[in-house]
Parts: C-alpha cells; structure tokens; sequence
C-alpha cells in the first residue's frame, strides 16, 4: 500500500516573506553574532593587557578594511538586538500586539538600528576615530 507524499509542515516556500519573519531570523542571526563579536573584542582587551607590541597587532587588523566591516557589522548587529529586545519587552507587556503595530515595530527595530549605526560610527568618525 503506497502512501501519499505530503509535507510534515508548512516551511518558508509556502509562505511569502514578511517583515516579522525577517526580524526574528534576524534577532536569532544578531545574537549569534554578537557572541562571535564578543569573544574577539574579548581578544582585543586581552592583547591590550598582553603589552604595545600584542596590541599593535590587534589593532592593526582592527583598522584593515575587514577589521573595519567587522566592526560596522558588529554595531549594526547590537543596535539591532538592542532595539528588537526592546520591542520584544514591550510585547511581554502586553502592547503592541495588533497586526498594525507589529508591523510599525518591526520597521521601527530595523529602520532604527540603522540609523543608530550611523550615528554611532559619524561620532567615531568625527572624532578622530580609527584613524
């Protein structure tokens, strides 16, 4: 007796993207990311204590231009965990639940996490940073 074959469940080729979607693989990817992140400025604080000469070397793939995106990716990475936690806080509060406001909350975790970002590094900039 041959049986049917059918799908176990409904997986992302059913469904069309949206906005919630994005934002909650993106919060889980974030969060992987910033741990890697961690370990390296982990690195970073450890070569600082380790001497000039560990800390030079550190901070000279620091400044190339991957230690650059690297830094870019890591900030965009916790200005967005940052605010999607927000979000997800207000949630647990009880707020924000309607379809409307979720969608605005979405828009505004990612929207706003970039623009964070870009404060954040013209204030790096702007100071003389990386240079």
């Amino acid at each position: 007796m041959a049986t049917p074959q059918r799908p176990l469940s409904p997986h992302l080729q059913v469904y069309r993207w949206q906005i919630q979607m994005v934002t909650s693989i993106l919060h889980r990817a974030t969060g992987i990311f910033l741990a890697v992140g961690s370990l390296i400025i982990a690195a970073g604080l450890l070569s600082l204590a380790n001497g000039p000469e560990a800390w030079n070397c550190f901070s000279s793939h620091a400044g190339a231009w991957y230690g650059r995106v690297f830094l870019l990716g890591w900030t965009w990475a916790f200005a967005y965990h940052l605010l999607n936690g927000i979000r997800h806080m207000v949630q647990d509060a009880g707020y924000g639940f309607s379809i409307p406001a979720f969608v605005r909350s979405s828009w505004a975790s990612v929207i706003g996490s970039l623009l964070l970002t870009v404060l954040v590094w013209a204030v790096v900039y702007s100071r003389g940073g990386l240079a």
